[in-house]
């Protein structure tokens, strides 16, 4: 066996080009790694047909599952009559075909004899046993089987649980892990061969008990929907909304998997699927894909599945604001305690859904997972909880919930008699800690799971409980500087990095000194600089742009002669960085709108996540880019013009930044400009930070010299002409109101150099000069002072 930090995956195949085969197969292109994607041979037309539909469908896929749909061509097409003997070319093998055991058997005997050797074959079963699977196997396929279930989209959902079977070679699911962590971007979990495994067995129960309680509380799904979601810090889609996502069939099969397999379950009367989802799935009501489910559009309006009537009735009722108001206090200990305490019936209900997770969750850890890190990474990675059951109840405070949760039961309130096990009650004060994490199987800590690819993970996904120099990346390193807007630190290396502290990452003066402060100090003592946010492999922006608040006293204090120094500083913040004697690397994750993505695209380089999302969107708030996007765009054209027309080369760079487009992922961005061809794109946000120190170092070891300040040819007067007898045609067509023309034609203006003949050589700060004159000029007016103050007020652009 080859060692586990050198398995070289050079080829994956993926049987069965249904929805999940498909976009399993997608998101290996996606990471560049070649796939072959089977199915069965069509009987009319090309045999590889089933195929090629499928794959031309993955371009229609919203969200898209490929970062670049063009890449669906990358795919190969394949069937089991003509093509098993591409099998030896393939590392991973991986069945993705429907929920039958016969039928997987059948396939398995027809591919088994083509694989190679060294081959990891594994099925993306949701929830049936993976020792059955393997029955029939040779003792030698046996080792090199396992379960690697995907949660659905693959590209987004960061789950990936890997089952072994009493037999596999652990290195086996060693080099599996490495595969799916920095090559897929996976976070992933060992999960035990038990029914629907950890994420779906925890969560369709979360589900169940969520509408049992429901109905008990006598609460409607708009109301359950609006409590459990964003509120809960769970995801946005919550309870009802997330069944019709996923399908109700397919929630409804795996009920009756955990029904059926699980006869002696304690909360076995839970797993009765309910009359609702009964009556939905009878008349073909089954989510999202059909158009209706517990939830359904009639027009402009959302209704909801009224459970005693069975009809569709108004929907958006929500929560009570007593309730929601407990629901804020950032105490856990105390929302919890005012939750119990409470006797309004959604009080109540909450306290309920939190109890039965409780208690679920201490019932089942011994046969569902080695420890408890395995279940709340489950529930975070898997179903978009903010934090895992056992993170909020060691937050809560583990001994007080659990005498809670303990005179429930003994009450007769929870959904089940089974008492909680004997070592709830030991004196511990949680089960997560820097030892490691509680495993009831083991009766002891288990500690994190410490194999190479986790060496690139500068700070793995935390744990409540856990501290010490690798648990907040807030804290860890050396400060060199920090106020309220920027930390500047290091992790005592030759790399400064750069931390934006302020909400969404926005950049006001504050951010604008700070970057300079940290540009200073990279010169004068290190070796590059890395621009990183703390909350980048959790979601959060790299930066959102301009911070309009900060700047909206100045402006009420000294009107727009006020804002112009300030936009001057910025630009030339962005100038110092691109001209620093050091490396600036950007590390981006995120939205990067407006300003961030100016921000980036004056770094010498940039390591992107794949889920980052690049725009200048300042035409939302009724302004023009004035951090130097524009700028960078003239000066990108007459870089691929090469003496040719200018004109040609600028109109993409125009239209995205007139029509505030924002990329759908890192590859798109690279299509669009903001990010270059040579820019690194990594899968795992937790490895953004030390692919960016790696880069900021090889770009010092390779010997680092700035850009040189050189004069670039513009558009001028003749490319102004040109694109405003476009806009024109637009305006008068109704495509673009009058405010957008205006914008457009200032955008215009300045990508093409202003009022100058065609060919002209200007300099950087030409170019700067005209963006904030444009920029200053635009805060003055009325249309756009209403865009500004609507999107402050609501979040959304005014369109005027």
């Amino acid at each position: 066996m080859t060692n586990v930090s050198n398995f070289i995956v050079r080829k994956v195949a993926v049987l069965g080009a249904g929805v999940m085969g498909a976009q399993i197969a997608a998101h290996c292109v996606n990471a560049r790694v070649p796939v072959v994607l089977f199915d069965l041979p069509a009987k009319e037309g090309p045999k590889d047909g089933i195929v090629l539909r499928a794959i031309e469908n993955l371009k229609k896929l919203n969200p898209a599952p490929l970062g670049n749909a063009a890449d669906a061509a990358l795919i190969q097409a394949a069937n089991y009559d003509d093509h098993l003997a591409l099998l030896q070319e393939c590392d991973i093998v991986i069945e993705a075909i429907a929920e039958r055991m016969d039928w997987k058997h059948d396939l398995y005997g027809k591919v088994a004899p083509h694989l190679a050797p060294h081959a990891i074959f594994a099925t993306n079963t949701s929830g049936l046993s993976i020792n059955e699977l393997a029955e029939g196997f040779s003792d030698e396929l046996k080792a090199r089987f396992c379960g690697v279930h995907f949660f659905n989209p693959p590209r987004y959902m960061p789950l990936v649980e890997l089952i072994p079977t009493r037999t596999t070679q652990p290195d086996i699911l060693d080099r599996l892990e490495g595969f799916m962590t920095t090559t897929l971007g996976k976070g992933v979990v060992r999960a035990k061969d038990t029914p629907n495994f950890i994420a779906n067995r925890v969560g369709i129960f979360g589900i169940l008990a969520i509408i049992h309680e429901a109905g008990k509380f006598g609460l409607t799904s708009d109301v359950v929907d609006d409590l459990t979601g964003a509120r809960l810090g769970r995801a946005k889609s919550a309870t009802f909304r997330t069944a019709d996502v996923v399908g109700l069939d397919t929630v409804a099969h795996v009920i009756k998997t955990q029904r059926e397999s699980l006869p002696d379950d304690p909360f076995q009367t839970v797993y009765a699927t309910p009359p609702a989802l009964e009556k939905l799935i009878a008349a073909g009501n089954l989510g999202q894909k059909t158009g209706a489910g517990f939830f359904r559009k009639a027009g402009k309006e959302i209704q909801r599945f009224d459970f005693a009537t069975g009809e569709y009735v108004a929907s958006g009722a929500k929560g009570d604001e007593s309730v929601v108001k407990l629901l804020k206090e950032k105490d856990v200990a105390k929302r919890m305690a005012a939750l119990r305490a409470s006797d309004h019936p959604q009080a109540q209900f909450l306290w309920a859904i939190f109890r039965d997770a409780f208690h679920y969750a201490a019932l089942h850890l011994e046969s569902i997972a080695d420890s408890a890190r395995d279940i709340d990474f489950a529930m975070r990675w898997g179903y978009g909880w903010t934090t895992g059951p056992f993170e909020i109840w060691q937050s809560a405070g583990w001994q007080q919930v659990a005498q809670w949760v303990k005179e429930d039961i003994d009450a007769g309130r929870a959904l089940c008699a089974a008492p909680l096990p004997a070592w709830v009650f030991d004196g511990r004060a949680g089960v997560h800690g820097n030892e490691g994490s509680w495993s009831a199987a083991r009766q002891g800590n288990v500690p994190r799971n410490d194999l190479p690819v986790y060496r690139r993970q500068a700070f793995r996904a935390p744990l409540v409980g856990e501290s010490g120099p690798l648990a907040d990346a807030k804290t860890a390193g050396v400060t060199v500087f920090e106020d309220d807007a920027v930390r500047i630190w290091h992790q005592h290396d030759e790399v400064l990095v750069l931390s934006i502290k302020t909400k969404m990452h926005v950049i006001g003066p504050a951010v604008i000194d700070g970057l300079n402060k940290a540009i200073a100090e990279a010169e004068r003592n290190y070796q590059g600089l890395v621009i990183w946010n703390t909350d980048a492999a959790d979601g959060g922006a790299f930066s959102a742009g301009a911070d309009l608040q900060a700047v909206l006293p100045l402006f009420m204090s000294g009107g727009v002669e006020a804002i112009g120094p300030v936009v001057h500083d910025l630009q030339q913040a962005y100038l110092a960085m691109k001209y620093a004697q050091v490396p600036v690397v950007a590390a981006v994750s995120g939205l990067a709108l407006g300003g961030g993505c100016e921000l980036l695209l004056h770094a010498a380089k940039r390591v992107a996540a794949l889920e980052s999302y690049i725009g200048l969107v300042e035409v939302g708030v009724g302004l023009v880019p004035a951090g130097g996007g524009l700028k960078e765009a003239a000066l990108r054209a007459a870089k691929d013009a090469k003496g040719n027309d200018l004109l040609q080369f600028l109109k993409d760079n125009f239209i995205n930044a007139a029509m505030a487009n924002v990329s759908k992922s890192a590859y798109e961005a690279q299509k669009m400009g903001y990010l270059a061809a040579d820019d690194v794109i990594v899968f795992n946000p937790y490895e953004l930070l030390n692919v960016a120190r790696s880069e900021a170092r090889a770009l010092h070891a390779a010997g680092y010299r700035p850009p040189l300040r050189r004069q670039v040819p513009v558009a001028g007067r003749y490319g102004i002409a040109t694109i405003m007898a476009q806009l024109v045609n637009m305006r008068d067509g109704g495509f673009i109101s009058e405010h957008d023309y205006t914008l457009g034609s200032m955008i215009a203006e300045i990508v093409c150099g202003g009022d100058v003949m065609p060919g002209s050589l200007v300099d950087e700060q030409w170019l700067l000069d005209l963006e904030r004159k444009a920029f200053v000029t635009l805060l003055n007016h009325p249309k756009t002072q209403e865009r500004i103050m609507g999107m402050m007020q609501t979040g959304k652009p005014v369109r005027n």
